[in-house]
């Protein structure tokens, strides 16, 4: 069977997905949450004229020149605005966010002023509108505020807060379930037998699906046999996602791939142009989408982030690209690829000026794990592609999880 291209495999695990259902949150827990349905604005911000500065509100055709001296006729503070109206000659005396009275229409920062009981002396002259904001300066009543698929942050929840809303329609977090795969895994914190290993891939698939919005449901370790993984995947119930891991090769162990068709999987591809992480397997059962990654613990994070996280974002209706590459230039020589798209692990720095220098750190094993650690970027080769040399811009996907 040959390798599906990269690109390919992308296309088939988004074909057909649609954003899961969605839900009322609290501004308390919006943060991280995903919109689904625009806000707009329920109220004008600022509702009224307000003063940007303490000082005194004023009518600009008695400040057109200075010095000039106006009766102070009263105070406005923010919440407790002046109920009179300023006429020809009188000031009020004003402070920042309070509303600007009637008849004022400017404001004369306090610097620039002298005060002697109910007399004002205006020291340099302003301009009709000086330090003022002005009512409906951010948006209006009705107002589009944020769009449908943005992700909440503490600015957008701030916005939305503004704007008069206590909740909001975000996306409910699409539920993902993880199996563990194999007669060699241990439990963390469990006694390794000889030959055994720590399973530690579920961990780190499910901080990744929490990191980018999901809700992660950890299923265990299946054993190596037919009857001990349809058990297992019986407990995936009605997850959106099932991730398996391990038991995706070709070996007579490699048990994975059966039983999941056994199951009721329609297998869509299997096997995959990438390094690492070429033993992988996507199918569906249903609404389901599931995702066999391998079983080495960097190649299941990297094909996780390659296929999951896209994945995961359309289920949320994020309208951003999380497959997006950046430019950077080589700081060393790299040789040419093989016939497998590579994500080679690297450091990128940012540059004084120009693009960002990114470079490939040394150990490209796919065992070790510390490599991984050690990288905050991936240099993102082509099949077949040339060698580069140190200078040349290269394409790089930031690791972000």
């Amino acid at each position: 069977m040959s390798l599906l291209p990269i690109d390919e495999a992308h296309q088939r695990i988004l074909d057909g997905i649609a954003p899961v259902e969605s839900e009322s949150v609290d501004l308390l827990t919006a943060i991280d949450r995903v919109l689904a349905a625009p806000v707009t604005a329920r109220l004008t911000q600022p509702p009224f004229n307000a003063s940007a500065m303490d000082g005194y509100g004023v009518r600009a055709t008695d400040v057109a020149t200075a010095p000039t001296t106006l009766r102070v006729i009263g105070e406005a503070n923010a919440g407790g605005p002046f109920a009179g109206e300023v006429a020809a000659g009188e000031a009020v005396r004003i402070f920042t966010g309070a509303s600007l009275p009637r008849g004022a229409d400017t404001v004369v920062i306090q610097e620039n002023t002298t005060r002697n009981g109910d007399k004002v002396t205006i020291t340099e002259a302003a301009m009709p509108g000086a330090n003022m904001r002005l009512a409906g300066g951010d948006f209006r009543n009705g107002d589009l505020l944020l769009p449908e698929g943005r992700l909440l942050d503490a600015s957008a929840i701030t916005l939305a807060a503004a704007g008069g809303h206590d909740a909001m329609l975000v996306r409910r977090r699409p539920r993902v379930a993880i199996l563990a795969t194999g007669d060699e895994l241990v439990e963390p914190g469990g006694t390794l037998a000889p030959g055994q290993i720590i399973s530690s891939n579920p961990y780190g698939l499910a901080a990744m699906v929490k990191h980018f919005g999901g809700e992660p449901r950890l299923l265990g370790i299946a054993r190596d046999s037919i009857e001990d993984l349809r058990a297992k995947l019986d407990e995936a119930g009605d997850a959106d996602v099932l991730i398996t891991i391990g038991g995706a090769s070709v070996g007579d162990r490699d048990l994975v791939k059966p039983a999941l068709e056994a199951h009721g999987m329609t297998l869509d591809f299997w096997r995959v142009a990438i390094r690492p992480g070429k033993p992988m397997l996507f199918g569906r059962r249903g609404p389901m989408r599931i995702l066999g990654l391998p079983g080495n613990p960097l190649s299941c994070l990297i094909a996780a982030r390659i296929f999951l996280v896209p994945l995961l974002f359309k289920l949320l209706g994020r309208t951003d690209d999380p497959s997006q590459l950046r430019a950077a230039v080589l700081t060393h020589d790299v040789a040419g690829n093989t016939g497998r798209q590579h994500y080679m692990r690297a450091t990128l720095t940012d540059s004084p000026a120009g693009l960002p220098r990114v470079t490939a750190l040394k150990v490209q094993d796919s065992a070790h794990m510390s490599a991984l650690v050690a990288a905050n970027a991936l240099i993102v080769r082509a099949p077949q592609a040339a060698p580069a040399t140190a200078g040349d811009v290269v394409s790089v996907l930031p690791i972000d999880f």
